[in-house]
């Protein structure tokens, strides 16, 4: 039996001091990554009994790709038919309605619409239809230019034709991996941060991996980088069998007022380069326009383009009119980690325990549940032996979703701290105080609570923010910061 991962030295491997033992982790399994990804792998292995840790470079978790990403729960209509990514997406699916309920993770049942604009993309909506079939995703169907603004009267009238996907969601997508991690932090798991891997030696039965912390022996290493996935690759392993070509994606978050334009995900035609341009409400109350696909070598330039927004504003509005008296409440980037082929990633080294997950991109939030139940398939075919854990502890997130209950609407929360998105002092302080998994930087804090993210983007409760998290970050907040 896991015993319960004691809450000193759990704090020790998030924080600077370092493990007075010769290793900070000796453990079956390492993750390296803390994305949705690497967090849903590191549960995984924790409920089926391996001692895992979670190794990030960064002081909190999605600092990297998964930040920012639609927040889309996919169907796998559009995946490539037979692939892993089909299957992933599809158990991946299946699992977080499965477990969403357990963990207080809201969900927003909007449907989504494949939205047809021009002739040429109307089409290829039998192909589209066809792949859906094959695909299991049975219940997709076809609007008229009448039935789409029956459903979606703000639209505009040059829309032709929609092809129905009944089954698309929005959900949380930052307190979602927040939760599979903390889940296997309370069966057992180990988070280390502020640990990039340096180096590591293969020595015929276990890893020894030389991190920006210390040492940490596993017997098993899944390599979810992401971004950097296919340069720890070559640094640790020797060669990378693929390359990340970071692929930027811009975003207009459109003021809350907004959110009752449409109730549906507005998708566009996909092509075979991207998913393309996406309008869609967020579970926090917002509309979202993007993500852009622009080609890129910098691997953390997540900086926005002001010609690229407008262009960005002004297909937003050409298709749902209304928005153009919507003030922008914030514009931000992410990074995919695309690579020079349009598939996962998904490569082992049968004899040094090594398995990469490299090339996940925009359905990585959905995929990340049967990406981890693909891991823990492997690393059976390879002989590990787990005891499956009895009775798990299931944490429970706190609920962010603006159309569910919120913690200012119960007595005793101190104090608003951020009146925009009504982040109480009490939401503040937990995550602080966490004795699991507090917030190790701003980002990380403002995605556990939404604090700093409304319309005045922090002018106004920074400086009380400031004095909040007082000792509790490496780098203080500075009066007037977000961040990101």
């Amino acid at each position: 039996m896991i015993n319960k991962p004691d809450k000193i030295i759990q704090k020790q491997l998030q924080g600077d001091v370092t493990s007075n033992s010769a290793f900070l982790a000796d453990t079956d399994v390492a993750v390296i990554g803390g994305g949705v990804v690497g967090c849903a792998v590191a549960r995984k292995m924790a409920l089926k009994g391996a001692s895992v840790v979670l190794i990030e470079k960064a002081s909190d978790i999605l600092d990297g790709a998964s930040k920012g990403n639609s927040a889309i729960l996919h169907t796998g209509f559009d995946a490539p038919v037979g692939t892993l990514e089909w299957q992933c997406v599809q158990r991946g699916y299946e699992e977080y309605l499965a477990i969403r309920k357990s963990f207080n993770l809201p969900l927003l049942k909007s449907g989504a619409l494949v939205a047809a604009w021009t002739e040429e993309e109307e089409s290829r909506f039998p192909d589209i239809l066809k792949k859906g079939s094959e695909n299991g995703v049975k219940d997709l169907g076809m609007l008229s230019r009448s039935e789409v603004l029956s459903r979606e009267p703000n639209l505009s009238v040059d829309i032709r034709a929609a092809i129905t996907v009944p089954r698309e969601f929005v959900i949380d997508p930052w307190s979602t991996p927040l939760a599979y991690l903390m889940q296997a932090l309370e069966n057992g798991g180990k988070a280390l941060f502020k640990a990039g891997v340096t180096g590591g030696e293969f020595t015929g039965s276990k890893w020894l991996l030389k991190t920006a912390r210390g040492k940490v022996r596993a017997r098993y290493v899944i390599n979810c980088a992401g971004l950097y996935g296919d340069i720890l690759d070559r640094d640790v392993l020797g060669s990378s069998e693929f390359t990340i070509k970071p692929r930027k994606g811009q975003f207009v978050v459109f003021d809350k007022a907004a959110h009752k334009l449409i109730t549906s995900i507005i998708l566009p035609v996909p092509t075979k380069r991207t998913k393309g341009i996406v309008l869609f409400p967020t579970i926090f109350g917002n509309l979202m326009v993007g993500p852009t696909a622009e080609e890129q070598e910098g691997r953390d330039d997540a900086s926005v383009d002001r010609n690229i927004l407008n262009e960005l504003h002004a297909q937003a509005i050409k298709k749902l009119p209304a928005l153009e008296n919507i003030p922008v409440t914030a514009t931000y980037a992410g990074i995919r980690s695309a690579t020079e082929r349009p598939e996962y990633r998904i490569i082992e080294d049968t004899e040094r325990n090594w398995i990469t997950l490299g090339g996940i991109r925009s359905t990585g939030l959905t995929s990340a549940l049967g990406l981890a139940q693909h891991v823990y398939g492997l690393l059976l075919k390879k002989g590990a032996e787990f005891s499956e854990v009895a009775n798990p502890s299931i944490p429970k997130v706190p609920n962010l979703a603006e159309h569910l209950p919120r913690d200012c609407e119960t007595p005793d929360y101190g104090e608003i701290v951020c009146h925009c998105e009504m982040v109480t002092q009490r939401e503040i302080k937990a995550v602080l105080e966490s004795d699991l998994l507090p917030a190790g930087s701003l980002s990380g804090l403002k995605r556990r609570t939404r604090v700093t993210m409304g319309r005045c983007q922090g002018f106004y409760c920074s400086a009380h923010l400031a004095e909040l998290t007082e000792g509790k970050f490496q780098e203080p907040i500075a009066v007037g910061e977000t961040d990101e």
